[in-house]
């Protein structure tokens, strides 16, 4: 379990949760016991499913492990039972079978609220993995439930769960790494294995990949009533300069991009990060990028010197990807350099290259760090005296990126504590014909008050929402049943509608396709939701929406939607 720290400072470690453990032969229940011991969570023995029921009238258990074959009541029945009272009805349940099913016995147990199939003889890192996810699941829940009692308590709160939570993150991912390197290495010296392998490397990163997409839709819910409820703060007293706000709204950024980060490695493992080019100016990626990075910057009490080209510098390039690049480089040498350091950009153009270099004088590079830094989920200083968090996935970014536009990532250093030089290499666009500035897009007034309708099956976010397109000027309705939209349509007449995607009973996606089959193109319909991947936003463009935002949404961006009207903001594709 990880170690927190109290309000006195002193260690704390997570309290465990319960884990009901179902199965008529002893052999089996010591088996298990066996197996999840080690994720020092707290098991529970039920012989037969009487027994589990009755446990789970006196206590809350975060998974439920039930083999499918008992006498009496099988693991489908109990399974039946369980989902059928209402404080059980989401309790995860992972059948274990020492027999083939069939599709249909597969389909008649993740309709009985299954979440996955462990099959006998059981392989203990694959139920050790399943059970730790979902056990981690729960504990994520509990404690983030514990978020929304008290705003006040946010910062510390997150801060609290993020360390826990990344810090679980890596551990578990480097031991997935680790254990597959042995595995493939294993198997690959038994050619007839080979194909095997292969099998199950796929698979096995395919599902890193599911749990980190979850994982950020997972979080990205809860957060969402935070940055609303942020926004408005700063919308009622734009003039409070309170440190602790500023401070929040720093940290809730933080996190948010760590999550994206994570998606972004993803989706590049994946081959589904495709970058947009255009012609793009040096000067302006590089001005993006220090306006992402200036508050690490700022906060360190950093000097950032700049020494550009006076002339453009034409790129084909992804402007944002490789704005990304540089500003990863920014807040890696604003992380790992002490307190009022100095920091250095500079570009220059070499033969058929333009070069970028960010230098700064921070910890330093060993030779041997040099060779690892740009591996992923390495961390140069993890000392727990000079720890500087992250993730270590920001410099993988950066070469993964630079790769991919064509181009590469070197650094040098000379030594701990003589700070490092990264330096980027990208392919010179050449000269590019100066065209006349395109005409702004014709924009309704900002003061046009609109009726706006949200959606939400969460009330904290529903409301905060709400609360926020209210301070903006509009007139707002919040609906937290899916099934009623239609009515509150009629009655109230919106001309545009905020629509949470995943809510029970009947989803965004449904109630899209019903609006705009009954309103056509007279309603704007904006998707708000955990799921970012393009293929998450083509499916909402699918079903009807107009827009599409990821949770925590962004106030620019409900701002530019609600002053622009009734059209999708750029090219009829949702953003």
């Amino acid at each position: 379990m990880a170690a927190t720290l109290t309000d006195t400072g002193a260690p704390a470690m997570a309290a465990p949760v319960k884990i009901l453990l179902v199965d008529d032969q002893p052999g089996r229940l010591l088996t298990y016991r066996t197996i999840l011991e080690p994720l020092g969570e707290e098991l529970v023995d039920a012989r037969s499913g009487m027994e589990a029921l009755k446990l789970l009238m006196e206590d809350e258990y975060a998974v439920i492990l039930l083999d499918v074959n008992m006498p009496v009541m099988d693991g489908f029945e109990t399974a039946t039972l369980i989902h059928q009272h209402p404080r059980f009805e989401n309790t995860p349940i992972i059948f274990v079978t020492a027999v083939n099913l069939s599709d249909l016995d597969r389909l008649r147990g993740y309709k009985l609220g299954a979440v996955d199939y462990v099959m006998v003889p059981v392989i203990p890192e694959i139920m050790r993995t399943k059970v730790s996810v979902l056990a981690e699941l729960y504990r994520k829940r509990r404690e983030l439930q514990s978020l929304n009692a008290s705003l006040a308590n946010a910062h510390r709160e997150l801060q609290e769960e993020k360390a826990r939570e990344l810090e679980r993150l890596n551990a578990s991912l480097r031991a997935a790494n680790a254990e597959l390197e042995l595995r493939n290495r294993e198997l690959l010296a038994e050619n007839k294995e080979r194909t095997r392998a292969e099998r199950q490397l796929r698979e096995a990163d395919q599902r890193k990949d599911e749990f980190l997409a979850t994982l950020a839709h997972e979080l990205r819910n809860p957060l969402a009533p935070l940055q609303n409820a942020l926004a408005v703060r700063r919308l009622r007293e734009p003039d409070d300069h309170d440190p602790l706000l500023s401070m929040m709204e720093r940290q809730l950024s933080l996190l948010v991009r760590m999550i994206e980060d994570l998606l972004d490695i993803a989706r590049i493992t994946r081959g589904k990060l495709t970058l947009r080019r255009a012609t793009t100016m040096l000067q302006d990626v590089i001005a993006a990028a220090v306006d992402t990075a200036r508050p690490l910057i700022e906060e360190g009490g950093h000097t950032l010197h700049l020494a550009l080209p006076e002339t453009p510098v034409p790129l084909d390039a992804d402007h944002a990807r490789l704005a990304q690049v540089f500003a990863n480089l920014l807040n890696n040498a604003a992380k790992y350099s002490d307190a009022k350091g100095r920091i250095e950009l500079g570009a220059a153009i070499e033969g058929d290259e333009v070069q970028v270099w960010i230098s700064d004088s921070g910890i330093g590079l060993t030779v041997e760090q040099m060779d690892t830094v740009f591996e992923m989920f390495r961390q140069v200083d993890t000392t727990v005296e000079r720890s500087r968090g992250g993730l270590g996935i920001g410099l993988t970014l950066v070469q993964r990126l630079t790769e991919m536009h064509g181009g590469r990532v070197e650094v040098h250093s000379e030594g701990p504590n003589r700070g490092s030089t990264f330096r980027v290499r990208l392919p010179h666009a050449g000269a590019v014909e100066t065209l006349p500035p395109a005409a702004a897009p014709a924009r309704s007034s900002s003061n046009t008050k609109r009726r706006v309708l949200i959606v939400d099956d969460n009330h904290d976010a529903a409301d905060t929402l709400a609360m926020m397109v209210r301070l903006l000027g509009h007139e707002t309705r919040a609906v937290y049943d899916p099934k009623t939209v239609e009515d509150e349509v009629a009655s109230f007449a919106p001309e545009i509608v905020f629509l949470d995607v995943g809510m029970p009973g009947r989803s965004g996606y449904d109630v899209a396709r019903a609006l705009r089959d009954a309103h056509g193109e007279g309603l704007v319909i904006v998707a708000v939701t955990g799921w970012g991947q393009p293929e998450d936003r083509q499916r909402t463009l699918q079903a009807g929406f107009d827009h599409h935002l990821v949770k925590p949404p962004d106030i620019q961006a409900i701002t530019d939607i609600c002053s622009k009207g009734l059209r999708p903001l750029a090219e009829g594709t949702p953003q």
